[in-house]
């Protein structure tokens, strides 16, 4: 039997069952997807299978989304003439502004560099896409199983990937074995093909055991969250795109905002907070909401509707944090490699263009009769590619928006993207991003503490009511997929040096500190609502001492975004 890393041990559980692959897919999103239909129609013999930890396709995916369409035009050339095509309102147009706490500043769209013109791109939701790639796949005759979490990789005797195992159902919250109880599977592969998004628990493991971050900057995080509207028709405006930056982050915290005006009355509003940010009393949620009552954006929500909520970690770290992408058996590819472009807030046509060319290098080792071997034709042929040229270009907007803070980095950073665009090149080379994301947070006692307004019901909103619109369940009894290294440290280390932040970086409510006396803060315990958890793994990554980790629960738990 294959080795493996994982969670959990063999000793004393039942055989898996196993079935063999010429490729295994984990994470049925637009690059795990695309992967697998260029597999297809490069090579129609292949067995090939796509597993999804959601309850079904596109449940866990969320994006902004304005979406350029190169990569689908390069994977499916057919899509627009599709009945059930997933994009139809095209963007229309680009606005840019600059908040301040009672008003706010248009930028001249003749500043912007052209790289982020948004014309020829698509709004709409990227869960959509994926479900769409879905029934293409499977017409092709690929197997996808949603609702079964990829939870172990299964090495060989010289260390390579064979494949991965799925997670058990039925087991009790104490690790006990329930009547409800039925083993994963090994699924065997002759290549394995990572697409479960950022921060993925296969991946880390993976980048972990095989040093492919080595040589590289650290990864850095945004926090992206989401919210779908129905709105007056009166407010709506098909096609208008609306970024803004600033109010209400402080000049060193990074971060933006989006309105996107989709079909049928609909508007999607988000905002994304560098996980960089210094002040552990910051609560990227409640940002979100206070940024919704700002007197440029409120008008478009008044008389409308919330009608469902999401949040998600975005990988930010872009050209510089790409880690190797190819090891012994196996590829990284979409958000699980980092392909993720920060100032143009998009990631999915590199998601898709990354599944492709992963896809045509896995095709042609399998030709020559290669298996299990790292594919590093990939690796070598990224920087290059339309991926690469797109990264590079936009490579040091993040470090300058970092060092600078948003009045000048921004400045900067555009600054930059100019000269990229003219010359090709950048009078700053290629900046490092520093520090990684855990490391930033200063302590309690050099911060001013930020006071949230409590939210009104009509723009603004508490996190359960939040987490109730994402349709977020997990099936009772479990164990918690939120583990502790040391369940010691958020009371004895993080709460009396940063205030516990867990409780409010988290954006779906999982953590927090009670007290047997709540007026005198006496006798503090962490509490851990797993339930609640959206699989943003936020905490996997801003956590100050690295003491959670995100783990995957059975498979089908966490959110059904629907089309978010």
């Amino acid at each position: 039997m294959a080795l493996a890393d994982g969670v959990q041990t063999e000793t004393e559980l039942p055989e898996r069952e196993a079935m063999d692959f010429d490729v295994v897919v984990v994470g049925a999103g637009v690059a795990g997807l695309s992967a697998a239909i260029r597999l297809k129609q490069l090579s129609p013999d292949l067995a090939i299978v796509v597993v999804e930890k959601g309850s079904e396709v596109g449940a866990h995916v969320l994006s902004g989304a304005v979406i350029d369409p190169c990569g689908l035009d390069t994977l499916l050339p057919e899509w627009r003439q599709d009945d059930d095509r997933p994009l139809t309102t095209a963007v229309t147009a680009d606005q840019f502004y600059y908040l301040g706490p009672a008003g706010g500043m248009r930028l001249p769209n003749a500043l912007m560099p052209p790289l982020m013109s948004n014309h020829g791109n698509y709004i709409g939701s990227l869960g959509n896409v994926a479900r769409y790639l879905g029934r293409k796949a499977e017409a092709l005759g690929i197997d996808i199983y949603p609702g079964f979490a990829a939870v172990e990789v299964l090495y060989g005797e010289a260390g390579e990937v064979v494949g991965v195992a799925t997670g058990d159902m039925g087991i009790g919250r104490e690790g006990e074995i329930t009547a409800s109880y039925t083993r994963g599977m090994e699924l065997r592969a002759k290549y394995l093909m990572v697409a479960e998004g950022a921060r993925g628990s296969l991946a880390k493991g993976l980048i972990r055991r095989f040093k492919l971050d080595e040589g590289r900057d650290p990864q850095k995080y945004g926090l992206g969250l989401k919210e779908l509207w129905q709105v007056d028709p009166a407010q709506h405006k098909p096609g208008l795109v609306q970024h803004s930056f600033g109010w209400p982050l402080a000049n060193d915290t990074g971060g933006g905002s989006f309105l996107y005006h989709m079909e049928d009355n609909l508007v999607a509003v988000g905002f994304v907070v560098h996980l960089n940010y210094k002040n552990p009393t910051l609560s990227p949620f409640d940002e979100f909401q206070r940024f919704k009552t700002h007197p440029i954006i409120a008008p478009t929500f008044a008389g409308g509707k919330r009608l469902s909520y999401g949040a998600r970690a975005i990988t930010e770290g872009g050209w510089q944090s790409v880690p190797k992408l190819a090891f012994p058996g196996g590829v990284l590819i979409g958000c699980a490699a980092g392909f993720v472009n920060v100032p143009r807030i998009k990631g999915s046509h590199n998601a898709v263009l990354s599944g492709m060319l992963a896809a045509e290098h896995v095709a042609a080792a399998l030709a020559e009769g290669r298996s299990n071997d790292s594919l590093d034709g990939y690796e070598n042929a990224w920087r290059g590619s339309a991926i690469g040229h797109d990264l590079k270009r936009v490579r040091n907007v993040k470090p300058l928006w970092s060092r600078f803070g948003t009045m000048v980095g921004v400045a900067l950073g555009g600054l930059d993207m100019w000269m990229n665009s003219i010359f090709g090149g950048s009078l700053f080379g290629t900046l490092s991003h520093g520090k990684p994301d855990y490391a930033t947070l200063k302590p309690l006692a050099e911060v001013t503490p930020i006071v949230y307004p409590k939210p009104d019901g009509v723009v603004s909103f508490d996190k359960l009511s939040s987490v109730f619109l994402s349709s977020t369940n997990h099936e009772e009894g479990q164990p918690a997929h939120l583990v502790l290294t040391d369940p010691s440290v958020p009371i004895l280390d993080n709460l009396p040096k940063y205030g516990e932040p867990a409780r409010l970086y988290c954006p779906a409510g999982v953590y927090e500190v009670v007290y047997a006396d709540e007026k005198a803060h006496t006798d503090p315990r962490f509490v851990i609502n797993a339930q609640n958890c959206v699989h943003c793994k936020t905490c996997d990554i801003k956590d100050p001492a690295q003491n959670i980790t995100w783990v995957p629960p059975e498979g089908g738990g966490g959110p059904v975004y629907g089309s978010m």
